[in-house]
């Protein structure tokens, strides 16, 4: 029963639609009727640029830490599994609700950012490397969904190799999570996948730092030749 309880309290801060309410309070639009119709941190970077998108992003990492961090820790009476194992079914249980949130007619996000935060408080060292990974791979091709299912399964690799880091955490539990969290991202972003195959998913290039350099290159003024530079001191 108290387990049962953790899972739900884990379950609604998962929930809470933090790109829906901002959108509403601050736009007066609801996020899920723009873009790419997904109430997720990314779509709300793209339809309402990162003043919004940036806290979007905070707040749905932020619920995945909540979840898996302080959840199993609410006094509610004895846990038949021990607390490492908790903090994983409640960080799980955080991203369902993200994905699936009871508040908004179960029309949620792809849990990216929320399953980067339960990873942030059960694993930090294999959700450093896949950060490392997500960046390098949005800064290159300037696509989000490319970098969040790299680093989505770059986790679960990573912590093949990286025993966990939390006492009372199972190694196998470890694993398991996170190669079905990487399933499971990887299911919710399939319209991705499709118009990546089809060559239709849209770029972020503001963020593609080669870019940047090319423009800024061809931007600077060209040296004066030498024959200018000749004329105009004679």
């Amino acid at each position: 029963m108290t387990l049962a309880l953790v899972l739900l309290l884990g379950y609604l801060v998962g929930a809470f639609p933090s790109s829906v309410v901002l959108g509403k309070v601050l736009r007066g639009v609801d996020v899920r009727s723009e873009g790419s119709k997904n109430a997720g941190a990314t779509n709300a970077w793209r339809v309402f640029g990162w003043r919004i998108g940036l806290p979007v992003m905070v707040l749905d990492t932020a619920k995945g830490v909540l979840a898996a961090a302080a959840v199993p820790r609410i006094p509610l009476g004895a846990l038949p599994v021990s607390l490492g194992a908790a903090s994983i079914f409640c960080g799980i249980a955080a991203v369902v609700g993200h994905v699936f949130p009871v508040y908004i007619g179960f029309r949620g996000g792809k849990g990216v950012a929320t399953a980067a935060g339960m990873l942030v408080a059960v694993a930090p060292i294999p959700v450093g490397i896949a950060l490392g990974v997500f960046l390098l791979a949005v800064s290159t091709s300037g696509w989000v969904s490319v970098g969040s299912l790299l680093g989505a399964w770059t986790v679960p690799v990573a912590a093949a190799f990286i025993p966990p880091s939390r006492d009372g955490l199972s190694y196998p539990l470890l694993l398991a999570l996170t190669a079905g969290l990487a399933v499971f991202i990887t299911v919710t972003h399939r319209a991705n996948l499709r118009r990546l195959f089809h060559g239709v998913e849209p770029r972020f290039t503001r963020l593609q730092i080669w870019r940047l350099f090319c423009r800024s290159h061809r931007e600077s003024p060209a040296p004066p030749s030498e024959e200018g530079s000749s004329g105009a001191h004679g």
